[in-house]
């Protein structure tokens, strides 16, 4: 059996990561991140390595040109590794956007998007999988990126993961509902963080606060998004489909409909998830300003499977027609 070019790159960040895993005493993911850094700078930068291993671990880099990679076979094989390392240090928090739903949702931005060059922001970057899946769909287009990411591994496994595809992605490591001083970007993808926000104080500064107790961290998120998107600018986030069901929603309601256009609602397969609650879609905004207009009836498509193709094709086929009717 022919061994894919995925195959071949995920084994050695396997390799490498588990070799210094075992001399670091370290979680996989924090090898991961170690042996990325790495390879992204050709030379083994740890200090407190043996001989050996050193020499183990040159052999394994040295028989790899990460140059003959595209960037999707590099962000796939880093993606199976950090999957690999999740499953042994599960977090609730740490779930990754299935594929399907990422080159999804860049085919969105694609089509969307007319501008030949951009920025795009993701306030909840994780490990940068969703935001440079997004990136690696855009044909003949300059993307600049902001990623936000409060927690220190994944931001870091991001940076790793952005640097090895060459992405321009601009990093920071911080809340993403403090205050953020970062360029406004012209699109916003994100899977949002589904929960309970804890820092009530800062929440007390939304809109979308909760009247009382805790409020949403996911309506923050829409309101934050809205804060850094340009007048005119997509927002493209994954929700849950029960987001309109909760007693927090009829704010929310009201706070899409002043700031923006529903462009479309795009609903994932239900075979995709373990069960129909945690069934997720794709929601598409429009922020308003000078010029902007409704468009003439939103996008609403219900996907079939993904595997059923015939069907999946369809679909693609009627999003095609809306945009030439509708854009």
């Amino acid at each position: 059996m022919k061994i894919t070019p995925v195959e071949d790159l995920f084994t050695i960040l396997n390799e490498t990561a588990t070799i210094m895993q075992e001399e670091l005493h370290s979680t996989y993911l924090e090898a991961l991140a170690e042996t990325g850094e790495n390879l992204f700078h050709e030379s083994i930068l740890q200090d407190e390595l043996s001989e050996l291993t050193v020499k183990r671990l040159r052999k394994s880099y040295e028989s790899i040109n990460l140059s003959s990679y595209s960037k999707e076979e590099i962000r796939k094989s880093f993606q199976l590794a950090i999957l690999k390392g999740m499953k042994e240090n599960v977090q609730p928090n740490h779930q990754m956007t299935p594929d399907a739903v990422g080159m999804l949702m860049g085919y969105l931005v694609e089509k969307f998007i007319q501008e030949k060059s951009f920025r795009l922001l993701d306030p909840a970057v994780g490990t940068g999988n969703l935001l440079t899946t997004v990136m690696n769909h855009q044909k003949d287009k300059t993307v600049e990126a902001t990623g936000i990411e409060i927690d220190d591994l994944l931001i870091k496994l991001a940076y790793i993961n952005a640097n090895l595809q060459e992405h321009p992605i601009q990093f920071f490591n911080q809340d993403s509902l403090e205050p953020l001083f970062i360029e406004a970007a012209d699109a916003v993808v994100s899977d949002l963080p589904i929960g309970y926000y804890p820092n009530d104080v800062r929440s007390a500064e939304y809109k979308l606060k909760a009247d009382e107790g805790h409020s949403y961290s996911h309506h923050l998120f829409i309101e934050q998004s809205m804060n850094h998107v340009k007048s005119g600018g997509y927002l493209f986030f994954i929700i849950p489909n029960g987001l309109f069901e909760s007693e927090q929603a009829p704010k929310l309601h009201e706070f899409i409909k002043e700031t923006a256009y529903i462009q479309g609602l795009v609903q994932l397969p239900l075979t995709m998830f373990k069960n129909e609650k945690a069934a997720k879609s794709i929601f598409i905004l429009q922020k308003k300003g000078d010029g902007v207009t409704p468009p003439k009836q939103a996008l609403l498509v219900n996907l079939p499977s993904l595997s059923k193709t015939a069907e999946a094709e369809k679909i693609l086929k009627k999003i095609d027609v809306w945009f030439k009717e509708s854009k």
